[in-house]
């Protein structure tokens, strides 16, 4: 059953493009669905959206998607697959916290880990991993406890902190886990100077069944210095991105073009009313 949350990735206009190429990357994967403004891709039948956006926003490394598998030899194929055009982040090696493991990111500007671990860890084969750096820097460990309060279906899965001899800020988070809604997010501190931070490049969808569900998300996230922004977009506290639609927006969307006209008068969606410029 596809997940409720889903990580969201900007494209300059080429989301086709960037679907072909992942589908020749991931041997596990299809287009579950395709419009004017995004291809929804599953790679192990889990959902990506690549929307045209235009050049407005890039991918960057602050929103990671780690791809989890036991094999070596997958992580080998998915790094040859993957740095070709594009660039190296962490070598292909050997770690303490991985017997294969690489950090690449692919000609599009999109950060992939690729990490052994054991089957039985394997929750999620990929998790969208925050990497909180700059004024974030430290705040990893409160935006766990933050999105697990809003979220239902929510699980801490532990927290491994640095101790200082990683040159890393004792006490912060060097890696941890939590389940919102039942999906897998990834998140770390990163005290090294990045010239990089949360934008719109990446952001995290929300589809919601019912207006009080839109109402809730929104009001919460928006909540403690978020930022409302257009058509359903919005920024947290820390400035992850995430959109937040109707579960029925795609069948609207489809019954008049008036339904695209008024949406891109809202800031946070109203079924009732996109549903009135359906008929």
């Amino acid at each position: 059953m596809d997940k409720l949350i889903y990580p969201c990735i900007w494209s300059k206009n080429n989301a086709r493009e960037m679907a072909d190429y992942y589908l020749s990357v991931f041997h596990n994967s299809e287009i579950a669905d395709e419009n004017d403004w995004v291809v929804v891709l599953k790679i192990n039948g889990q959902r990506i959206m690549l929307l045209n956006g235009g050049e407005m926003f890039q991918p960057n490394p602050s929103v990671s998607l780690m791809y989890l598998t036991n094999s070596e030899k997958e992580v080998e194929g998915l790094y040859e697959r993957l740095i070709t055009d594009g660039k190296e982040l962490m070598p292909l090696d050997s770690y303490p916290f991985s017997n294969k493991y690489a950090w690449v990111e692919d000609r599009y500007g999109v950060s992939w880990q690729i990490i052994t671990s054991d089957e039985k860890d394997i929750i999620q084969k990929i998790a969208p991993t925050l990497m909180f750096v700059g004024e974030n820097n430290g705040k990893a460990a409160e935006a766990i406890d933050f999105y697990t309060s809003v979220f239902p279906k929510s699980e801490k899965r532990g927290v491994l902190k640095y101790t200082g001899e990683e040159g890393e800020t004792p006490g912060n988070v060097q890696h941890a886990e939590f389940k919102i809604l039942d999906y897998l997010l990834m998140i770390m501190d990163s005290s090294y100077p990045h010239s990089f931070d949360f934008s719109e490049g990446v952001s995290l969808v929300i589809e919601c069944n019912t207006q009080q569900e839109v109402d809730y998300y929104w009001d919460l996230l928006t909540s403690d210095g978020g930022e409302e922004g257009m058509c359903g977009w919005l920024k947290d506290k820390f400035g992850v991105s995430w959109q937040i639609t109707p579960i029925v927006m795609k069948d609207l969307l489809q019954k008049s073009p008036k339904v695209m006209e008024v949406m891109m008068t809202m800031k946070k969606l109203d079924i009732q009313k996109l549903s009135d410029a359906a008929t």
